[in-house]
């Protein structure tokens, strides 16, 4: 299989907070982290989502930081107990995509 990331892939233990932007209900999802590029981010959800919805993110990094982003819905693979996700960030700030890239570079030489 040809790897089509444009964008180097970290693994993360984290769990996120994501809600729809077109839901009044503020439903908020508590999602398990599989990986994170400065570009975008695969997850695990028991909850079934849509390609191309978008959602409200907050996310926890290795620093305990909280970053605010949005997340757009790319690919969903089926698994036993719940569904894996793709992702894409939408309108990601170059601050918060730097910190991402600095600890990919850290980690690569630990």
């Amino acid at each position: 299989m040809n790897e089509k990331r444009k964008c180097k892939r970290t693994e993360l233990i984290s769990a996120l907070i994501i809600k729809r932007l077109d839901d009044n209900s503020n439903y908020e999802i508590v999602v398990g982290v599989n990986d994170l590029s400065k570009t975008g981010i695969g997850f695990q959800c028991a909850e079934q989502l849509q390609i191309g919805e978008i959602y409200e993110c907050h996310m926890t990094i290795w620093t305990k930081e909280v970053i605010h982003c949005f997340l757009q819905i790319v690919r969903i693979d089926q698994r036993p107990g719940g569904f894996c996700y793709g992702a894409t960030f939408v309108g990601m700030n170059d601050a918060d995509a730097a910190r991402i890239e600095t600890y990919q570079t850290i980690q690569e030489f630990e």
